[in-house]
Order: structure tokens, then C-alpha cells, then sequence
């Protein structure tokens, strides 16, 4: 009697890979490392810009005299309202804020693709048991959920730092719901820099640092968006725009990364 295999659907292999890779995440050192840096981060920004506010330098050749600024609330390391960036200031307090998470999504999402690689893994995982495509899209969904808990993890740890620091809660010019969609929208267009460092991640291979050098550079394209696309003042409209573009940006980034896996060698 003759035997059928019957052939498994790419819902139920991107199910089991997805179930492989979120075991391997929530059991890798490297998720609690980069969750654990998003917590104290910002409780060290706010604590020391605290402490330093105020405090002035001195050129010694021109003899310019620069005044360090803190923070005037805490939230103010999540943004500001639309339109109080519009001259892309430099300064400490622009410059150390949430946004920094999207460089922490880079090297845990190239280092954890990496690991594929130089382990062996990918190589194994493509000829016995999965696809490219299923690989793509697992490492796309897992690195946003790890993206997301860094966001939460560094809100978390912004309300410690604030009361540590005891700056004001105060809410100038937007409201909780406001700060709710502000958070949302920056969670969401982490898809894009999750697709970026994938893509970066299947280039480089065993390389991490080529892929971080590729994420990095691609993603720096982006980054001076985001503080006008998630401003404290996001509203619903906000979400929704950050959350079609990340999807988007991320089918097209997943497209590419299965391309180059296609055509080029797994080791």
C-alpha cells in the first residue's frame, strides 16, 4: 500500500517556526541583556541629566560658554509635541530619548540572526525542515515582539528614573491618550527596523558586524522620521499610519531578504 506524506501548509510551518524561535529568544541571555539595558537606560539618562542641569563649559579657544540642559518632565525622553523639533536641535535632551531603542533592535536582531549562521542552524533548518520565506517572516514577527518589550521595558524604567530624579509628570500640549498612541506608533514602525536589520541580518550571515554596518546605514535613513511621524501629541491616525508602514516596509524588506537568501550561499 502506497503511503502519502501529506505536505504541511505555510501557516502551520511558520506556527512551528515561530514556536522554535520565541523558545530560543525567551532562552537566550542576549533578550534579557538588551530588555535589561532598555530598563536601566533611561532611569541613567534622567538621573544624570538631572544632576548635571544647569552645569556650564567653557570653550577654551573661543571661550563660549555652553549651559547642559535637563529635562523639564519626564516626558520629555519620549519625545516632544509636533512641531518643538522642527529645527532637528542636537542638543542632550533631543539626542538621549526612546529613540535610541531602535539601535538596541539592531544589534539583537543581527546578532540573533547571525547566530543562525555561524552556528549552523540556518543551514540544518533550510534543508530538513523549513523555507525561506517561513524563516523571513518568523525572524520579522519574534524581532517585534522583542522590540516591543525593549519599548515597555524603557517606559517602565523612564517612570522609576522620573520619580528617582523627581522631575514633574506633568503633561504640556497632550493628554494619556496622546502618550498611548505616541508609544504605539513608535512600536509599530519598529517593523520597519526589524525588516532592515533581517535583511542587513541574511546579507552579513556569520558577519554580525557587516550586518549591524548594514542596518545601521540603512536605518539611519529613517531614523530622523521618526520624531515627526510619533510625537507626544500622536493621535489615532498616528497608529495607524506608523502601523500600514510598517507592515508594508517590512513585506517589502522580507521580499528582499528571501531574495538573497535565493541567491546566495547559506555559509
Amino acid at each position: 500500500m502506497e503511503k502519502k506524506f501529506e505536505k504541511q501548509s505555510f501557516k502551520k510551518r511558520l506556527k512551528s517556526m515561530c514556536k522554535v524561535d520565541v523558545r530560543r529568544t525567551f532562552t537566550s541571555p542576549l533578550f534579557y541583556i538588551m530588555v535589561g539595558i532598555a530598563f536601566i537606560v533611561p532611569i541613567l539618562i534622567l538621573v544624570m541629566t538631572t544632576m548635571m542641569d544647569g552645569m556650564t563649559t567653557t570653550n577654551p579657544q573661543t571661550n563660549e560658554v555652553t549651559v547642559i540642559e535637563g529635562f523639564d518632565n519626564v516626558w520629555q525622553i519620549f519625545g516632544s509635541v509636533s512641531g518643538a523639533d522642527a529645527m532637528m536641535s542636537m542638543d542632550l535632551v533631543s539626542m538621549c530619548n526612546i529613540n535610541m531603542i531602535y539601535f538596541a533592535i539592531a544589534v539583537f536582531v543581527c546578532l540573533f540572526v547571525s547566530d543562525d549562521f555561524r552556528s549552523g542552524y540556518a543551514k540544518n533548518l533550510f534543508t530538513v525542515r523549513s523555507g525561506k520565506v517561513d524563516y523571513v517572516c518568523s525572524k520579522t514577527l519574534v524581532g517585534f515582539i522583542c522590540s516591543a518589550a525593549m519599548f515597555l521595558a524603557f517606559f517602565v524604567g523612564a517612570l522609576l528614573g522620573g520619580g528617582i530624579a523627581s522631575l514633574p509628570f506633568t503633561m504640556d500640549g497632550f493628554t494619556e491618550g496622546n502618550l498611548v498612541a505616541c508609544i504605539l506608533s513608535k512600536i509599530f514602525i519598529s517593523l520597519i527596523y526589524v525588516g532592515i536589520c533581517v535583511f542587513a541580518g541574511v546579507i552579513g550571515k556569520q558577519r554580525a558586524w557587516l550586518s549591524m554596518i548594514v542596518a545601521l546605514g540603512i536605518g539611519m535613513l529613517f531614523f530622523t522620521m521618526i520624531p515627526m511621524v510619533t510625537p507626544l501629541d500622536s493621535t489615532f491616525i498616528h497608529v495607524i499610519l506608523c502601523f500600514v508602514g510598517g507592515v508594508l516596509f517590512s513585506f517589502g524588506l522580507g521580499f528582499g531578504s528571501n531574495l538573497v537568501l535565493k541567491k546566495t550561499s547559506l555559509v
